[in-house]
């Protein structure tokens, strides 16, 4: 064969044939009448790979696990016009990856992860007709997001998160307002995508569909019967089915706003919520983080939410104001319910919220203090109830002369509480009630920390605390005396003398100080500084007798065959 015959041959197979070559790991190169290609499929790439030649005109790099399109990568591709990057892993997108792609007429990005897109990116792209954003977690669009776009053609957004688009998305698409006007169309056909999105057909999407219904060619939807999602009283309605009125802000309401119930009955607070879009309804009151009841919301008609508190066996803690609210992205309402518990004798206390006589009002508690900590005490109390599992408590603290003392509410099952950083030489009064009652003879104890601030170390160990004790049987430190609430108050200063005086004696005549601590007890009248009344001794027998019957009874017993 002439040797010019097989050079022609050659040049011939060159210009009008595929040739393809590996041109990076797992991807390969090669010429076709559209130009220079890159094509990896599957491809074992950790990113864009570098060094790409900058005769390209076609990218495609599929199920190559890409997670990302870093800045300007690729800004030497100055003849790029098709970009595809379908089924990676692709979740962000550089405001400034499309740098230098103003030829760029085509990108696919199709089965990827992004949940949103730059937008403004495609300032750099002002010649793309084609954009293929299916099957991605898009779930908003901007009402800038087509401004940048004069020359698409074809854009999908299908299969994606969208439930609420403005109608401004698509009034700020440049090609919108120019194949609208009364001159003869620039382009035969615009296509549109948006079919599988959850739709949300409420007030907001309202403009949107009067948009989409309003549609002529030359936009076309690829699928003309979108679909609503939600609510779900609309849910499976196509867009032309629907009507949407404006959107308003809530107004709550309800039956009923005072409300009295006896003591262990059951209620259902009931408030009206209506609004457009649909609120989100929520109760609030005081003991929900204790307390939390359930709650029932079920619809009324389109534009109504009835929501339901269910409150089983009143407590008298549960009186008290309960609200319901109301709110959506226009505003919010709300509605308080007042409910008062009211005994089965019928005496209500509208004061603080709680019974003031109930059937354990004469529960005799048993307190005293378990532990001295370096700056506080802790408390411990027992008290035989009938119903120990939903019994509450408050606990009653502050400066002895103060008259209105913090008030903490102990749950059931609860019985010790600690006081900390306490100041020095100053009196104080815890008491233990039922629930939220005033403070009863027995209830309390009076205490004084010390102010020996010329025995500094010794005070960092353990505070000196003088304890008076209101009519209870309390363990105290030996060194440390308790009076009674019959005796009177020179009784304490009394205490505090004997007490330093003791506290003296021991340091001078024993070499190893012994720290005092509440686990070595003695009977403060055993000094003989107070005496205690036949009544208050009855009081404790009686107490003693109770708790320990109650131990007793929870003690785990064996049957004998």
């Amino acid at each position: 064969m002439d040797a010019s015959i097989i050079f022609c041959f050659i040049v011939f197979f060159l210009l009008f044939s595929h040739i393809s070559s590996e041109c990076f790991p797992g991807c390969s190169c090669g010429t076709d009448r559209y130009g220079r290609s890159l094509t990896c499929m599957a491809a074992p790439l950790s990113g864009i790979p570098k060094d790409i030649p900058e005769d390209l005109t076609k990218i495609r790099i599929e199920k190559s696990q890409l997670s990302e399109l870093p800045k300007a990568v690729f800004s030497h591709l100055k003849l790029l016009k098709h970009l595809w990057l379908n089924f990676n892993d692709i979740a962000i997108i550089n405001i400034k990856s499309l740098e230098g792609l103003g030829n760029l007429t085509e990108l696919r990005l199709q089965g990827n992860k992004l949940r949103s897109v730059p937008w403004t990116a495609f300032e750099e792209t002002p010649n793309l007709k084609i954009l293929d954003l299916k099957h991605n977690r898009i779930d908003a669009l901007p009402e800038h997001a087509l401004k940048f776009l004069p020359a698409l053609t074809y854009l999908d957004l299908s299969s994606n998160q969208l439930s609420v688009v403005s109608k401004d998305v698509f009034l700020n698409w440049p090609l919108y307002h120019t194949e609208n006007k009364d001159e003869q169309p620039t382009v035969s056909n615009v296509v549109l995508a948006l079919h599988e999105n959850p739709w949300l057909c409420d007030c907001r999407l309202g403009g949107f569909i009067e948009f989409i219904k309003s549609l002529s060619p030359p936009f076309i939807l690829m699928n003309s019967y979108l679909t609503c999602s939600g609510p779900d009283f609309k849910a499976g309605k196509f867009f032309h089915e629907v009507h949407l009125k404006t959107c308003v802000k809530p107004v709550v309401s309800s039956p009923d706003t005072n409300i009295t119930v006896l003591l262990g009955g059951n209620i259902t607070l009931t408030c009206f919520a209506t609004a457009r879009p649909e609120p989100a309804v929520r109760w609030i009151y005081d003991l929900k983080i204790l307390r939390g009841f359930h709650e029932i919301q079920s619809r009324v008609d389109e534009d109504t939410i009835r929501s339901q508190l269910i409150i089983p066996s009143l407590h008298p803690a549960d009186q008290g104001l309960y609200t319901c609210t109301a709110k959506n992205f226009i505003g919010n309402s709300s509605i308080s319910i007042l409910l008062d518990v009211k005994s089965p004798e019928g005496s209500v206390s509208h004061s603080s919220g709680f019974p003031a006589a109930i059937a354990e009002e004469n529960v005799y508690i048993d307190i005293r203090i378990s532990k001295q900590t370096v700056y506080g005490i802790t408390i411990e109390w027992h008290a035989v109830t009938e119903n120990p599992a939903e019994t509450w408590f408050t606990i009653h603290f502050g400066h002895y002369d103060t008259i209105k003392k913090e008030q903490i509410y102990i749950g059931p099952g609860i019985n010790t509480y600690s006081v900390t950083d306490l100041l020095p030489a100053t009196k104080y009064e815890i008491c233990v009630t039922l629930k939220k009652q005033a403070p009863q003879k027995g209830q309390c104890i009076v205490f004084v920390t010390g102010s020996d601030f010329n025995e500094m170390e010794q005070r960092e160990k353990l505070i000196h605390i003088v304890v008076i004790v209101f009519a209870m049987v309390l363990a105290v430190p030996a060194g440390m005396y308790a009076c009674t609430t019959n005796a009177k108050f020179n009784c304490f200063e009394r205490c505090t003398e004997i007490w330093r005086n003791r506290r003296h004696s021991e340091r001078s005549h024993m070499p190893d100080e012994r720290q005092g601590t509440f686990d070595s007890l003695q009977a403060a009248s055993d000094e003989g500084l107070c005496k205690e009344s036949s009544k208050e001794q009855e009081d404790r027998r009686r107490s003693a007798e109770k708790i320990q019957k109650t131990k007793n009874e929870q003690r785990p017993t064996a049957e004998l065959n």
